[in-house]
């Protein structure tokens, strides 16, 4: 085999490990509509997503289109992240997904923070109450025993033992 009919080769070979990649990503991404089982990452389309809120400095909610809710991890704390006025999502692919997706601090002074995002995951809206308790956002609703009712002719009646003998 000549030199020039290795690198053709070669470059055959790089070109089909690229597509194979990409359909493989693609196939590991759900689309906005689907819910996947906890194993598995979620990925929200960036123009859908319409809000957040804050868990601690490393866990929101974040709200997209849909009535749709992610519980999104980052891989480190974020600093301020409760006090910032906005956040940003940066992605290269117009997907924010987990791994090589980043979330963006912007306090205007030291030009904005960026953090990779370690896991998203889509969650129902009872997930979402039960994280907004777990982390102190909401209180839990318990529902009131009630009071305890007399009833009457429910006395208790004492038997004279001494008077069996």
């Amino acid at each position: 085999m000549s030199k020039l009919q290795k690198t053709q080769c070669y470059i055959k070979q790089l070109f089909i490990i690229g597509i194979s990649s990409s359909l493989i990503a693609c196939a590991g991404n759900p689309s906005d509509g689907e819910r996947v089982d906890s194993g598995r990452s979620d990925c929200i389309s960036q123009p859908s997503i319409r809000g957040y809120t804050v868990l601690n400095e490393s866990n929101l909610i974040v709200s997209a289109s849909g009535r749709r809710q992610y519980h999104m991890v980052l891989h480190r704390r974020a600093f301020g992240l409760r006090s910032n006025w906005s956040i940003g999502f940066k992605s290269p692919t117009g997907r924010v997904c987990a791994g090589f997706s980043e979330l963006v601090l912007d306090d205007r002074f030291s030009g904005g923070d960026s953090i990779r995002i370690a896991s998203i995951r889509g969650i129902t809206t009872e997930e979402e109450e039960d994280l907004l308790i777990r982390f102190g956002i909401k209180e839990p609703e318990y529902e009131h025993t009630p009071e305890p009712v007399d009833v009457k002719g429910a006395e208790v009646e004492e038997l004279d033992s001494d008077a069996d003998e």
